[in-house]
């Protein structure tokens, strides 16, 4: 999903802070401060890589920590498939598939306020591990469900375990990677988020849906074994004091014949700068020189959400259904759709700039949500019944194209790039938890909203996606090309001149 992204703009990679969390100062405390101090360091010297001795340890380190991307897409789209079975099965009112189908989301954000301070202590590989466990015991509660109590603990606890997840693995690889593959290797992580989300689609149209639960245990035990043979981050090792270890770490990762002494040394200086920064709290966040980032954060967030993507992904196969289709079918084309949608946005993303991809991608969303919305009113009416469902299904797969394209990505590196970075941290965990109550509010009401209105459901959403075009058409500032430092000086710019003008 989009929930876990975070990069930076200026390099290309996910971006992190090394200072201790306290209240809700979670990831983006973590993944913000690294690029500012980092690639000043850079620009004075380069480390001697050996590139070819390095990029097996470091493929493989990736491919192990994506498994936990993996398996949060596979959580997330476990409940679109398996709707109508789980409910026939265990009796379950529409209002307990709900709370089924949503409170990942909950469970997702506690994860992701524990997970700074979890991975802090016990060091990446450690946080996966709990991250993993939890998951697995999710898993096997939903697998072995005979009612709603049981349905939705599993649910909740593989939803800790994601938002584990959704913070750990894009840190874990950003810190591994040396800086001419970091870009491309971070992008894994949200590419497999997606694909874990869309085979569950398609497998769970095939088989039943606590068989289904069981797919979900192969990447976390790949993961769990995988971890046995990679090195734990060098950067994690070299906060935690343990210097031998670090000194090892990045020597595994970069060959064996490599010069790691210019790296070594500017790890040690960025971490001791990150540590002098003083912190921020909520509060800070509401004088004026900063409350214009702050709607901007909160303002994308919003609109992302509220624009029904997780109402649309969580429940897509009775949505078609609904709609008089088949809903494997259906589910089949949102999956097929999704990969190859999210893979063109991201190399769109530093080309063609932040605000146009971001209002092409909420321009297509509202037309998908506005033909979908259309056909539920034709059927509704009774009108060209034989040509509704296909309305339905070209609105919802226009719908997920454009939202892949932009609106999942977009936000999220429009937030780590427009907040200081002495208040990134903070502003960051506020944006974040912003997002994850958006997340559960459409997620828990989609169904209800449905029983009420199918068509009013949807045209509510195409309305969030037209405000989305005029919020950023108004308010958001294009980043692309910008230093962090000038995009400060555009927005403290805009906030004078409205100051004059008021």
């Amino acid at each position: 999903m989009a929930i876990g992204e975070c990069i930076d703009v200026e390099n290309g990679e996910i971006i992190r802070n090394n200072n201790s969390l306290e209240d809700l100062e979670q990831p983006f405390i973590k993944q913000v401060k690294i690029v500012a101090y980092e690639d000043e360091e850079s620009e004075g010297g380069s480390s001697s890589v050996d590139e070819s001795g390095s990029v097996g340890v470091v493929l493989l380190s990736t491919f192990v920590a994506v498994c936990g991307s993996f398996e949060f897409g596979s959580c997330v789209g476990f409940s679109a498939p398996t709707q109508s079975a789980i409910r026939e099965n265990l009796n379950l009112s529409l209002a307990q598939y709900s709370l089924f189908g949503s409170i990942v989301t909950i469970g997702a954000m506690v994860g992701a306020i524990t997970s700074g301070r979890i991975s802090d202590f016990i060091g990446r590989k450690g946080a996966m591990r709990i991250s993993a466990g939890f998951c697995i015991t999710g898993w096997l509660a939903v697998y072995l469900a005979k009612g709603a109590m049981s349905l939705d603990m599993g649910r909740l606890f593989t939803g800790y375990g994601i938002g584990i997840f959704s913070y750990v693995v894009p840190i874990y690889i950003a810190e591994i990677s040396p800086k001419h593959l970091r870009g491309g290797l971070t992008t894994l992580n949200q590419l497999m988020i997606v694909l874990g989300g869309s085979l569950a689609f398609i497998i769970g149209t095939t088989i039943s849906w606590r068989s289904l639960a069981l797919t979900g245990l192969v990447p976390c035990i790949v993961l769990l074994v995988g971890l046995h043979f990679v090195p734990e981050s060098p950067r994690w090792l070299a906060k935690a004091g343990h210097e031998k270890e670090f000194q090892a770490a990045l020597q595994r990762l970069r060959g064996k014949g490599a010069d790691i002494t210019s790296e070594a040394a500017e790890i040690q200086v960025y971490i001791e700068t990150l540590q002098s920064l003083p912190k921020a709290s909520i509060i800070d966040l509401f004088q004026s020189k900063y409350i214009r980032s702050v709607v901007i954060g909160v303002g994308l967030m919003i609109f992302q959400q509220f624009g029904g993507i997780n109402g649309i992904g969580f429940y897509v196969s009775e949505t078609f259904t609904e709609a008089g289709l088949s809903g494997n079918t259906g589910t089949i084309a949102y999956a097929c759709v999704q990969v190859p949608i999210t893979i063109m946005g991201a190399i769109l993303m530093d080309r063609t700039g932040r605000r146009p991809l971001i209002m092409v991608s909420a321009t297509g969303t509202f037309l998908g949500c506005f033909m979908a919305g259309a056909s539920f009113l034709l059927k509704d009416q009774g009108l060209l019944l034989e040509w509704a469902p296909l309305i339905a299904v070209a609105g919802v797969l226009i719908f997920i194209a454009s939202f892949s394209i932009g609106m999942g990505a977009v936000p999220w590196v429009i937030m780590s790039e427009i907040f200081p970075i002495h208040v990134k941290g903070v502003a960051g965990s506020m944006v974040v938890m912003v997002n994850w109550l958006g997340a559960w509010a459409i997620s828990y009401t989609y169904n209800f909203f449905m029983s009420w209105s199918a068509y009013g459901t949807y045209f509510i959403y195409s309305g969030f996606s037209l405000l989305a075009v005029l919020f950023v058409a108004i308010l958001v500032p294009e980043t692309k090309g910008k230093t962090l430092e000038e995009i400060q000086v555009c927005i403290n710019a805009d906030r004078r001149k409205n100051q004059v003008l008021n």
